[in-house]
């Protein structure tokens, strides 16, 4: 069992109307790895990541998470795994506190009020635990957001811009947190992110898409290679704007 992927995905395809979001996509996410998924706006990360969830229906393929398939079997695991955006709001008039306890009961975890002072003491939320969520700056919410993400122990861990509107001091400090917990607890991280910095400090391997493709798929150092630029952020203009898309699809990469 050791030797399954944690996360699959197989020619996965989401057509809306007459709009394609996804097209074709496969990729499989080996156990421990930090993945980094890239693109431009519409370009597919968000319906990916929703499909790999079991929250979206595919229009053709098949999405697995720590083996199961998640359109029929996502229950047996979703209690392994978890997910953090700053762009879908905790219950805003809950307390930090109140949150997190909450979520630590449907979770199951034994012990939710230790759990929910243990994150608050990890990630410094004890200046604002009695507050209620969404009476929060942009910044603290993050960090809300990250705790509730962590509260299982999560063996497969979800991000969509994890350091959104911190400062570049605390987006680090929570950079070390996100490794800290794959180091300790041997987790898979799907990040995505528009933070270059970010993804070459954290991700073993970038995968770009444009237009519901996988147009390039490899380490950041073989992406800044190939691309025959210095930082990621050269290479993500280029692919966001298709100037190497078509190369990586003619077999550049």
């Amino acid at each position: 069992m050791s030797d399954i992927p944690a996360i699959e995905v197989e020619n996965l395809v989401k057509i809306y109307d007459d709009v394609t979001a996804v097209d074709g996509v496969s990729l499989t996410i080996p156990k421990g790895a930090i993945v980094g998924l890239l693109g431009g706006n519409g370009a597919g990360k968000t319906t990916t990541i929703t499909s790999i969830m079991g929250l979206l229906r595919p229009t053709s393929g098949r999405t697995r998470v720590l083996g199961a398939d998640m359109m029929r079997e996502r229950h047996s695991v979703l209690h392994r795994m978890n997910f953090q955006s700053p762009y879908v709001d905790l219950p805003g008039r809950l307390t930090v506190r109140q949150n997190l306890l909450t979520f630590a009961r449907l979770y199951g975890h034994p012990n939710p009020k230790a759990r929910a002072q243990q994150l608050a003491e990890e990630l410094e939320l004890f200046p604002f635990f009695d507050r209620k969520t969404g009476q929060l700056s942009a910044g603290q919410k993050t960090r809300v957001a990250l705790a509730k993400a962590l509260v299982n122990d999560p063996e497969v861990l979800l991000l969509d811009e994890p350091t959104a509107s911190l400062d570049p001091d605390t987006a680090g400090w929570i950079r070390d947190r996100i490794s800290d917990h794959r180091t300790k607890k041997g987790a898979t991280i799907l990040l995505a992110s528009h933070n270059m910095r970010e993804v070459e400090r954290l991700c073993d391997r970038v995968v770009f898409m444009r237009r519901g493709k996988i147009v390039a798929d490899a380490t950041p150092t073989e992406l800044l290679e190939k691309y025959g630029r210095e930082t990621m952020e050269d290479v993500f203009i280029d692919v966001a704007r298709g100037e190497a898309a078509m190369a990586a699809l003619e077999g550049a990469l």
